[in-house]
Formats: C-alpha cells, sequence, structure tokens
C-alpha cells in the first residue's frame, strides 16, 4: 500500500470555490497532484447521486466546496449542499464506508492559500484511511 495514491474528486462551486482554486494556482499555493476538480455551477447542484458514483468509479474521497452561507449566488444553494451532505454522511456509514471519505468546505474566491491548505489536509486524511474498502488496521 505505500505505492498507493488516493484519488479525491472535488466538486468545486464556480463562484467560490473553483476560483479559490484558480487564486492558489496564479499564487503559486501548491496542493497535491491527487485532487481532479471538476466545476459545477453551484454546489448545491450536487446529487447524492453524483459523489456515490465517484467513490463507485474509483475515487477515494469526494470534497464539495461551495460559497459561504450568505453568500451564495443562487441564494440558497450552499445551505441545499449542506442538508445533502449531512444525509450523505449517514448513507456512507450505512453503507460501510467511513464518514470521513466526504466533505464540505466553504472556500470563498480569495481564499486561494485555504485552498490548498484544505486540498492538502483532505488528502492527508484519505492517506490514514487507505483505499475505498480496505480499512487499515493497526
Amino acid at each position: 500500500m505505500r505505492d498507493w495514491n488516493p484519488k479525491i474528486v472535488v466538486f468545486a462551486c464556480n463562484w467560490c470555490a473553483y476560483q479559490g482554486a484558480d487564486l492558489a494556482g496564479s499564487m503559486r499555493y501548491g496542493y497535491p497532484p491527487s485532487v481532479v476538480i471538476v466545476r459545477v455551477p453551484c454546489s448545491g447542484s450536487i446529487e447524492p447521486e453524483y459523489v456515490a458514483a465517484a467513490l463507485a468509479k474509483g475515487a477515494d474521497g469526494v470534497l464539495i466546496g461551495g460559497c459561504h452561507p450568505g453568500d451564495c449566488h443562487y441564494k440558497e444553494g450552499n445551505y441545499k449542499a449542506e442538508n445533502r451532505f449531512l444525509l450523505l454522511r449517514r448513507m456512507l456509514g450505512e453503507m460501510g464506508l467511513e464518514k470521513d471519505r466526504i466533505r464540505l468546505e466553504w472556500i470563498s474566491a480569495s481564499e486561494g492559500k485555504r485552498f490548498a491548505q484544505v486540498m492538502t489536509e483532505f488528502d492527508r486524511e484519505i492517506r490514514d484511511l487507505g483505499p475505498v474498502g480496505r480499512r487499515k488496521y493497526a
């Protein structure tokens, strides 16, 4: 498992999290190459099926990034995302997967450094969990 590298899918809101990722790149803040960004109109547009499909197709972790509460360009999209996220965490537990394989973060367009830090932290957490379907035992 030493040669294993996680696959992390990030669904990033076009208005905030995606712009934060762009700023991270412009400012040369590095984050792990395990991160694959999928640009979406709003974090509220992420259906639970998208997260389940990402995990079923090989992702070891999924992060949903959106605008801070109260700053959504679609008014309440991030609240919708949060409700779905909480439901997804419960569903993952019922399916036998670790709840920490998914994460929700509010990242604004001006938070490039924070975007890179969150990606690095999530990569580390997923590495600690190991590949989907294989729990690490001490």
